[in-house]
């Protein structure tokens, strides 16, 4: 079976490509330079579409992906492994680097101006949840506002246009605002957790796994040689605003276990928010829902 893998708008996957990691892994596989990546980058919000969007990452997920290893944020991958969906990796997870910026123009100085505050992220996904976390030391439960408003680049033009105030961004998007000037007034930095479709070759998963580190460690290297990359994320609204080669690395994998306490703490902070269905959640086991192999080290794991 051919392993299917797409971009996630970050540098690894276009890295671990350029330099034969994939294959030198021995992993059958398809590159989709066109799949996630530009489902993502590619939206256009009509001038009369409705800016409540109550569909995102969780939904994805259970609709089913088209490759078999894909990302969200931890809390939506957690959510739905629980929901068999599918399982999660428990081998590594990423760091995403991510904040709510807010337009120049509103007064918007200190967190606790975001009081009342419509925060525009993507339901059920990592803006949705690390808005939440984000702003919890900062403001009452009661004082926080979110607005749904669709995916990561959408809520960009929505800030650029001025059509709302405050807007959670990760990655690119982020980068993007942060070139034209907008301020972060809060740092929303938020794992991300890898999700695996049923029908994923664990053998193939470690394949892809180790490729992938290997091209992180390019990236740590070298950031500057790979920013060029962002140009393939962005779209070309956006893209014609910045300078990709200002941009930085974005999201870092990190080879480290995602622990059965990470997915307990995560499962108990989403039922604080009625974020996770009780009833999967109560019977909900790690070992079940995660998959973790033994160790990561292949016979690349040193190879230059």
């Amino acid at each position: 079976m051919v392993f299917r893998i797409q971009p996630h708008v970050r540098l690894h996957e276009w890295v671990a490509e350029e330099h034969g990691f994939f294959a030198a892994e021995g992993l059958e596989y398809a590159f989709d330079a066109a799949g996630f990546a530009g489902g993502t980058s590619s939206v256009a919000r009509e001038d009369d579409a409705p800016l409540d969007v109550r569909s995102g990452a969780l939904e994805d997920m259970a609709a089913g992906r088209s490759a078999e290893v894909s990302c969200a944020c931890h809390w939506a991958v957690n959510a739905a492994a629980t929901e068999h969906h599918g399982r999660m990796y428990g081998n590594a997870y990423s760091v995403c680097p991510a904040g709510i910026y807010v337009a120049p123009d509103r007064g918007l100085r200190e967190p606790r101006d975001l009081a009342g505050v419509e925060v525009g992220v993507g339901y059920h996904s990592g803006s949705h949840y690390s808005a939440l976390q984000g702003l919890e030391p900062f403001l009452p439960r009661g004082d926080i506002r979110l607005g749904f408003v669709g995916r990561p680049f959408e809520r960009v033009r929505l800030l650029l246009e001025g059509t709302v105030s405050a807007v959670n961004v990760w990655g690119a998007g982020a980068y993007v605002l942060e070139q034209r000037g907008f301020a972060k007034l809060v740092d929303t930095t938020f794992v991300m957790g890898f999700f695996l479709s049923p029908s994923a070759d664990p053998q193939d998963v470690e394949r892809y796994f180790r490729a992938l580190l290997r091209a992180q460690q390019e990236i740590d290297l070298e950031p500057k040689h790979y920013t060029h990359y962002w140009a393939r994320e962005v779209p070309e609204d956006l893209l014609a605003l910045v300078d990709v080669r200002r941009f930085g690395p974005g999201e870092r994998v990190v080879p480290q276990p995602y622990t059965s306490e990470m997915f307990e703490r995560a499962h108990a902070w989403m039922q604080t928010w009625d974020l996770l269905d009780p009833e999967a959640a109560a019977g909900a086991r790690y070992e079940d829902v995660v998959l973790r192999a033994p160790t990561f080290p292949g016979p690349h794991e040193h190879a230059r």
